[in-house]
């Protein structure tokens, strides 16, 4: 996983509507990207919906927000139109962005064990550095727990 002062990859993916979604487009501000399991799940709904309400304050405190799951971009885009998100949904299909910033893992379910997304926020500078990596996410208040360093 990316620790605080490593630099993040540029390239995050394509986002909802086929927009490609890069750390650099973001420069002079900073970035949270944030990994979540799967759409229109009760903890990634609550998490998005925190985020979405709490845009304006982080907003006025610079930051920018893009999630990103493995889910397809037509999931995406219900999600977002059903739940009005005001930020865009990376659709990683293919994990690769999931890989490089280390948020893909061995998770654990009812006894069971299996390969998953880490629901894991990044931090990322204005440069593209990593200040912050939140690996316990309070899905209900996640965007107070950026906010609140």
């Amino acid at each position: 996983m990316l620790k605080i002062g490593d630099m993040a990859p540029d390239f995050l993916g394509l986002d909802e509507n086929g927009t490609e979604i890069r750390v650099s487009d973001y420069k002079g501000r900073r970035l949270v990207v944030y990994f979540y399991p799967k759409d229109s799940t009760p903890g990634c709904t609550a998490e998005a919906c925190s985020l979405r309400d709490g845009m304006d304050e982080l907003s006025a405190a610079g930051y920018a927000v893009v999630g990103v799951s493995a889910d397809s971009a037509a999931s995406h885009s219900r999600f977002k139109t059903k739940q009005q998100l005001n930020f865009p949904l990376v659709a990683d299909v293919e994990k690769s962005t999931i890989q490089a910033f280390g948020a893909w893992g061995e998770k654990k379910m009812a006894g069971r064990t299996y390969m998953g997304i880490l629901r894991t926020t990044f931090v990322i500078d204005g440069e593209g550095v990593v200040e912050r990596v939140i690996t316990k996410v309070d899905t209900k208040n996640a965007a107070r727990q950026i906010l609140e360093q």
